[in-house]
């Protein structure tokens, strides 16, 4: 069975890898970005923009590599697709983290519009803790 057009479109931005010229094509400009509580540098973050300098631009600095791995993809309805994988972590430390998560995405005209994030934040903060 193909993937529908939302799936594809969700799957379609981890397998770039979050390429910047994906994330620009993909992601709706009112874009909401929540992070779980507990997990590093949580919140909710508007614009990829905000994303890109807020979230990651101060998250990204504590790590050597840090990458989300998406194992299975799930059309939840018309609007939402959900992503259960895991995040691949080495700190500059030299600790390394295998943590699972949730990605819920909603589709609103084409574009990704909003991502809700639930993972296990304790196994984060103890490989930074260094």
């Amino acid at each position: 069975m193909s993937d529908s057009a939302n799936v594809a479109l969700v799957r379609r931005l981890y397998d770039s890898g979050m390429a910047p010229e994906v994330t620009k094509e993909v992601m709706a400009p009112d874009l909401v970005w929540d992070i779980t509580p507990g997990f590093p540098n949580s919140g909710v973050y508007h614009g990829w923009d905000n994303v890109a300098k807020d979230f990651f631009g101060v998250m990204m600095p504590s790590y050597e590599s840090f990458g989300a791995v998406a194992e299975e993809f799930y059309g939840a309805d018309d609007d939402h697709v959900v992503v259960y994988g895991h995040y691949r972590a080495e700190t500059k430390t030299g600790n390394k983290a295998d943590v699972r998560f949730i990605h819920l995405w909603t589709v609103r005209d084409g574009k990704l519009a909003r991502m809700r994030q639930a993972a296990d934040s304790h196994l984060l903060q103890e490989a930074l803790k260094g």
